[in-house]
């Protein structure tokens, strides 16, 4: 056979076996784009967008409020439940709430604090927290606010299934109810505000999941040794206000606590990391590759 020949062969062999267009390769070896792409994206941190964000904690917020406060208000069976609460903690030798309350309330502007305290800081305090990671930790954002609704939405079935009775509502007790004796704005269950939310809603305490949420977050990401204090304080501080305005007994703290392990357990399996090992920035803040090199090599030249 002649050299034109073979030529002619290996061209017709060329032609007869086609490669993939450069696009179909491209896409075909394309990160994330084979199976199970979509919760690879949606487990991805991003930026998080302002519009968003406040659209839908107001959202949320408003759907926590509706619910909490369309569970029927059982009234016999929560105040049956605080009677058996109070029972097991006298059992236990902690039934400490009345004393508090008493003694606290024994203080006229302790008290009145720890009511202005109980009404405000367990907002003021939890959008504080938020708005500072997503600020200077946006890519530990949504993982960081997952865990705080996934704590508010397991309390919601707490509220449906074991209505129970704050002890300053206990019929047969002296506890006080530290609101009304000292005519302060310190809680929706009280006062000319009492008929806008469901009064029987104390398990769990929310004031216990929320500051222990804000607590462990600033504990976990601040860098400044005084802001880690501060965050521990503050979940201990709520409990002493929680039980000395008698809105909740410890047990209900216990439950509150519960409730966020749950929080933080569901955002483990969705992101398989806890938040604060998260990176700071997410993958969209980061450099090119090219650009990073290239900015490597000027830097070292």
């Amino acid at each position: 056979m002649g050299e034109s020949s073979v030529k002619t062969l290996v061209t017709r062999t060329d032609l007869s076996s086609p490669s993939l267009p450069d696009s179909a390769t491209a896409e075909s070896s394309r990160p994330g784009s084979g199976r199970g792409a979509l919760l690879e994206r949606l487990r991805t941190p991003r930026r998080p967008r302002i519009w968003f964000e406040i659209l839908l904690i107001a959202v949320s917020y408003w759907t926590y409020s509706l619910i909490r406060n369309a569970v029927p208000e059982q009234k016999a069976a929560a105040l049956r439940n605080a009677d058996w609460i109070w029972s097991v903690e006298r059992s236990l030798g902690l039934a400490f709430e009345e004393s508090v309350n008493h003694a606290v309330d024994s203080v006229t502007w302790l008290i009145v604090g720890m009511n202005y305290y109980y009404a405000t800081l367990h907002f003021v305090v939890t959008i504080g927290v938020l708005v500072w990671i997503y600020r200077r930790h946006p890519g530990r954002y949504a993982a960081t606010r997952f865990v705080l609704f996934a704590t508010t939405g397991v309390a919601l079935v707490g509220y449906y299934l074991y209505p129970l009775a704050p002890p300053r509502l206990m019929n047969g007790q002296n506890f006080i109810d530290t609101v009304l004796v000292h005519h302060t704005w310190g809680s929706m269950a009280s006062g000319n505000l009492k008929n806008m939310s469901n009064q029987y809603a104390a398990m769990p305490s929310m004031h216990i999941g929320w500051s222990l949420w804000c607590g462990l977050t600033i504990f976990a990401i601040a860098s400044a040794p005084w802001a880690r204090i501060l965050g521990l304080l503050y979940p201990m501080a709520t409990l002493v206000v929680i039980v000395a305005t008698a809105n909740h007994f410890w047990l209900d703290a216990v439950g509150g606590m519960i409730c966020l392990a749950f929080g933080y357990a569901v955002t483990y399996a969705w992101y398989g990391s806890l938040p604060h090992r998260l990176p700071q920035l997410p993958q969209d803040d980061s450099p090119h590759p090219a650009m990073a090199y290239l900015k490597t090599r000027f830097s070292s030249s």
